[in-house]
């Protein structure tokens, strides 16, 4: 039982410190414990090692670590999706043998479906393009969505790239490249998440999340079987044992069969983690946003809750400058408004501002819309079909070449 007890202590431990590492920046636990303890792992605790390493070695140790850590994190590298796979293929080893023999055929070809998902997704979504823009692709993704004039305003450039940046877009300091629609960079797949693959890691999401269930089902109904041959009044609910009888059965099952149970086990405790990030990207799918864009939103709640945003209508008949915004998008909507930011809580005074109409002070999001909510259906179908996009804009592209000169 103790060592049951270490497996989950440890596994519940590491699993912690990765949903505080991917989940405590997110705005709306910044300021929570979860948020609180984010910093104290990656700010105060690194600064402090930097101060003693800085007494005792005058800062050499904690100079090689930062050079480690920067290519670690700042460099596209396999050695997360590496972990993920040997995860996955390990655990697969160990939890097959001992129950393939007590499948049924059905529970079979099942098992060998469900096992090849996450690889096949896993490898779709590494492989493929995220939505590298560059500057042979970038008149088509300029016309994957309109400029909403709120967190993403025409003519302003890459630094890096030297190229406008697309609505949406954002430049990914990892892969060294602007990705259109940019999500987040994902360690686990070594690659951007980003309009061309987002289909694809939601998929390797569900999926997996959907192994882990099935693989938890399963264990527990063979470690079930194996407790009625000793205890044939044994039933996993209502058994009329105490709390401490209960968990004390399951250990002696644990360990009867360490293979299949600690397998079972680690399901069991990261199933939480997967279903929870699925979730949080099914919200944000919900609320027409991404990973990136909500983070630009909470800083525009934290700038209208002081009283320093104001927006005002766009002329219906306003015309583009060709220069810094494309003639037309395969969106389906355009901007209606522009949201603006001062430095003293009074109106915008710049006289050459677009829009029309007195400038209104905004105190909350939901007075703002957002031009990229389309609702969740055809949000859903915004990712699940990204390369029509691309295919509509070349169309029309090359129908526009094709069309004699005047």
């Amino acid at each position: 039982m103790g060592t049951v007890r270490n497996v989950v202590i440890v596994t519940l431990t590491v699993f912690f410190l990765v949903f505080i590492a991917f989940f405590g920046r997110l705005p709306a636990l910044r300021n929570t414990p979860i948020g609180a303890l984010h910093r104290l792992i990656w700010l105060y605790i690194p600064h402090g090692f930097r101060s003693a390493d800085q007494r005792l070695t005058n800062g050499r140790l904690s100079a090689s670590i930062l050079r480690l850590a920067h290519t670690l994190w700042n460099d596209r590298h396999p050695v997360v999706m590496i972990f993920f796979i040997l995860l996955l293929s390990i655990s697969e080893i160990m939890f097959l043998p001992p129950a393939w023999p007590l499948l049924s055929v059905l529970e079979k070809l099942i098992s060998m479906t469900l096992l090849l998902f996450p690889y096949v997704f896993l490898y779709a979504a590494a492989a493929s393009d995220p939505g590298y823009i560059t500057p042979e692709n970038h008149a088509s993704q300029m016309s994957l969505y309109p400029y909403d004039f709120t967190i993403f305003h025409p003519g302003q450039e890459c630094p890096t790239c030297r190229l406008l940046k697309p609505a949406r877009s954002k430049h990914c300091s990892v892969c060294k490249h602007c990705v259109s629609k940019l999500d987040h960079h994902c360690v686990f797949i070594n690659n951007c998440v980003g309009y061309g693959n987002q289909h694809w890691f939601l998929l390797l999401l569900f999926t997996t999340g959907v192994l882990i269930m099935y693989a938890t089902y399963i264990g527990t109904s063979l470690l079930s079987s194996l407790i009625l041959e000793h205890i044939p009044s044994w039933r996993p609910l209502g058994s009329g044992l105490t709390w401490s009888q209960y968990f004390q059965v399951w250990g002696w099952a644990l360990q009867e069969n360490t293979r299949l149970g600690s397998v079972t086990l680690l399901c069991i405790l990261t199933s939480p983690l997967v279903w929870g990030l699925l979730g949080y990207h099914m919200y944000l799918i919900w609320a027409g946003t991404t990973t990136n864009e909500s983070m630009k939103w909470s800083d525009w709640q934290a700038e209208m809750s002081y009283g320093y945003v104001f927006k005002r209508a766009l002329p219906a008949d306003r015309q583009k400058d060709i220069h810094t915004e494309p003639e037309w998008t395969t969106w389906p909507a355009e901007s209606q408004q522009i949201v603006l930011q001062t430095n003293d809580g009074l109106p915008p005074r710049d006289p050459g501002a677009i829009g029309v109409g007195e400038w209104q002070q905004v105190w909350k999001l939901a007075d703002v819309e957002n031009l990229y909510d389309l609702g969740f259906r055809d949000n859903l179908a915004d990712i699940f079909c990204p390369r029509l996009g691309f295919r509509h804009v070349d169309v029309v592209a090359q129908d526009l070449r094709n069309r004699p000169s005047p």
